[in-house]
């Protein structure tokens, strides 16, 4: 298994012990406490921190087979697919806590949420039900052509990536939509109603925005920021290919 699923895994599992630990306290305090009320109390919380461990244990280790096997396993998928849906935010607090970035979880999430996909979806998804999301800052600085209304006002000169995604989007016939945040990305979605979608942004919106549709399958691509954050980004057309032929290869089964 690649390092930087680890990140993600690894950070989820210390947060299941120190919950393990927290319950264990609370039901060792629910024999000792004379109180009936104080005992019911902390055998509800107790509780109510196991059943949340064994689901996200079970949901852990939904996603460990399915990375290490390729395959989806029905009877785990639905904890696995609470914490891709629920608990990013919790794994980056703790990622605070052992000097790990918020951006380096994001990516590992990113990672995890590819390969999970690509493990569990077998539909036939149809070329017109693929959405190509992309972030505004694809296009250059200094185009003045406004594509978030409209992509087919790119000029298609060569300067911007936004060309090779048009590219991609006329060869195999998929839809594609340039936002300039969350919000419009969401709006997008609602509009074009897609089965399956290739987003392209920065770890933090991706990490957002595949959260925001799911469980719509999302396959997360990472920009290239030459030239720092939101300005004058980049993407790799082959990754967003190589993504785009995984959900149109599942019309062929």
């Amino acid at each position: 298994m690649p390092v930087k699923k680890r990140v993600f895994l690894g950070a989820l599992l210390t947060g299941i012990f120190i919950i393990s630990g927290l319950g264990i306290l609370l039901w060792y305090f629910t024999f000792k406490e004379p109180g009936k009320f104080t005992q019911s109390l902390f055998f509800i919380i107790g509780l109510l921190l196991f059943l949340g461990v064994a689901l996200t244990l079970g949901g852990v280790m939904g996603i460990v087979f399915s990375l290490l096997t390729g395959k989806s396993y029905s009877f785990l998928r639905l904890p696995s697919q609470f914490i891709i849906a629920h608990l990013l935010p919790l794994v980056i607090r703790l990622g605070k806590i052992f000097r790990i970035t918020k951006e380096r979880v994001e990516l590992s999430f990113i990672e995890v949420n590819n390969a999970l996909i690509k493990s569990q979806v077998r539909k036939n998804i149809k070329p017109e039900e693929i959405l190509i999301l992309a972030p505004h800052c694809l296009q250059n600085s200094e185009c003045t052509h406004r594509i978030t209304t409209d992509v087919n006002n790119c000029r298609r000169c060569g300067r911007c990536r936004i060309a090779d995604l048009l590219e991609l989007r006329d060869e195999y016939g998929v839809k594609i939509a340039v936002v300039t945040g969350g919000t419009l990305a969401r709006r997008v979605v609602s509009k074009y109603r897609p089965r399956a979608i290739v987003a392209i942004a920065c770890e933090r919106d991706l990490s957002s925005g595949i959260q925001d549709v799911h469980p719509l399958p999302a396959l997360g691509v990472v920009n290239i920021r030459p030239e720092g954050p939101c300005f004058n980004t980049q993407v790799n057309p082959a990754l967003v290919r190589e993504n785009l032929e995984f959900f149109l290869a599942m019309d062929k089964t």
